[in-house]
């Protein structure tokens, strides 16, 4: 596939800082250990750290896949799921899917460590208080009562209505994923656990007894779950260590707040962590740019500083990635070939009839399917140029069409500028962007406010992405 870039070509920023040494907790430890064990896949031989890898932000650690369809094959390296792994970091603060309006959905299940954040933490101290939006037409304003926030994979499926935890019902899907990591059932999951030296640890955790894999499957493997989640909360993995950290602890208590930053005001943050051409990037990330629209930039659900997310869902008009081999599949798991397109979020709430919460609440979304076709969820931008070496290749969007940061900051910027055309490989100007895009794969509920005609020069996209290589955790 031919580049897309935005502009010519940057320089890649690279910088290799070891992190301190993160002392875990046993529940953490345990977590750890269930992360990276290749054994607990059927064949062994795949881990969760395979598609989630911590040297390239915990997500694919495949340069050559990213390149191509950007989806990791199973550990049955003959089948492959049809969307490319997103990252596990910050996704604990992730809130259960709910309806805008809702706002008991806030809080549940989040937070860093084992258990939730507890009553008032949703959007207390640090979240959406007054003064901490971002301006016109920004933030959460938007909203509808039925807009829905919340759940994991970037469809929304891991909704946190089970567990109430949609970080641990993500943690028990790629065990059983055909796909993926291929166990038949939970029991074959927890009888592998069995035959490992973590089992003790297990128990050391959970108690005597709570490795069953005879008479509490279920409750094995959700324990299982809620280990893993641990350890994707720690600070290890969820670690807030990138230079932008050192600007927003910084920036804490000073005036003006790092949401404000404006084209009127954005030398007042020099002095803080950020060299001038990034403050700029922040700046227009923050105005020009819209990006702070989706990716806010403020504290939410008790975090303790931006996770760069709304928690919602988009159609973005990303076009279809004809590279993806899961369209090569077998009529098994794939029987609509070449002709299968991604619902995203419409799919799964399509499928939500008789559906409730742990609380008894109804989730039957089935009527918001088709205002949510083709939506995926914002993923939080931490990370997003973080590789294990300068020229790793990182993929972008859902289905991992755009290959760089520069291609896909150009496609917000003149989606809706240059002409469609036919070709999935659109050709290039003289400086490496391309000249037009290809239609969306979904053509219903396409974003047409927040990004797509930016007006953005050259040189703001380039500080734009200079902005954005700050979120890399060291």
């Amino acid at each position: 596939m031919k580049a897309r870039h935005l502009l010519a070509v940057l320089p890649l920023l690279w910088s290799v800082s070891p992190s301190a040494a993160i002392e875990l907790s046993p529940m953490e430890s345990l977590g750890k250990a269930l992360f990276f064990d290749p054994s607990l896949s059927n064949p062994p031989g795949q881990s969760c750290a395979s598609c989630h890898d911590p040297a390239t932000g915990w997500t694919s650690p495949d340069a050559g896949a990213n390149a191509g369809g950007g989806v990791l094959h199973g550990v049955i390296h003959t089948r492959f799921g049809n969307r490319k792994p997103p990252t596990v970091a910050y996704a604990g603060y992730t809130p259960l899917m709910h309806r805008a309006g809702d706002m008991a959905g806030m809080g549940n299940g989040t937070g860093m460590g084992n258990g939730g954040m507890g009553p008032g933490s949703g959007m207390g101290s640090g979240g959406m208080g007054p003064g901490s939006g971002m301006g016109p037409g920004t933030g959460m304003g938007n909203m509808t009562p039925d807009t829905l926030v919340g759940g994991l994979f970037w469809d929304g499926r891991a909704s946190g209505w089970s567990l109430g935890d949609p970080l641990a019902e993500q943690a028990r899907g790629p065990f059983l994923n055909p796909l993926e990591q291929a166990n038949p059932n939970a029991k074959h999951v927890c009888l592998s656990v069995m035959r490992t030296g973590t089992a003790v640890d297990f128990e050391k955790v959970w108690g005597p007894g709570s490795v069953d894999c005879m008479k509490d499957v279920d409750g094995t493997y959700e324990r299982i779950a809620r280990s893993i989640a641990a350890y994707e909360r720690s600070g290890e993995v969820t670690a807030f260590t990138s230079k932008f950290d050192t600007f927003w602890n910084n920036s804490v208590g000073k005036m003006p707040p790092v949401p404000m930053i404006n084209m009127m005001n954005w030398t007042r943050f020099k002095g803080r962590g950020l060299d001038d051409m990034e403050l700029k990037g922040l700046m227009i990330f923050n105005t020009k740019g819209k990006c702070s629209t989706c990716h806010m930039l403020q504290p939410m659900n008790g975090s303790p500083a931006p996770l760069f997310t709304d928690f919602r869902y988009h159609n973005l008009g990303i076009p279809k990635n004809p590279l993806n081999p899961f369209y090569d599949m077998p009529r098994q798991w794939n029987p609509k070939g070449n002709q299968w397109v991604d619902q995203g979020l419409g799919e799964f709430l399509a499928k939500t009839q008789g559906m409730t919460s742990g609380d008894g609440a109804d989730r039957d979304y089935r009527s918001l399917a088709a205002a949510n076709t083709g939506r995926h969820r914002t993923p939080t931008l931490r990370n997003v140029d973080k590789r294990s070496s300068p020229d790793f290749v990182k993929a972008y969007g859902h289905n991992a069409y755009f290959k760089s940061l520069q291609e896909i900051v150009h496609f917000y910027n003149l989606r809706d500028v240059l002409p469609l055309c036919d070709s999935p490989n659109p050709p290039v100007d003289a400086m490496g962007g391309a000249t037009c895009f290809p239609a969306a794969e979904v053509a219903d509920n396409v974003n047409r406010t927040d990004l797509g005609n930016l007006g953005l020069t050259p040189q703001e996209g380039m500080a734009l992405i200079q902005f954005m290589k700050t979120l890399t955790d060291l």
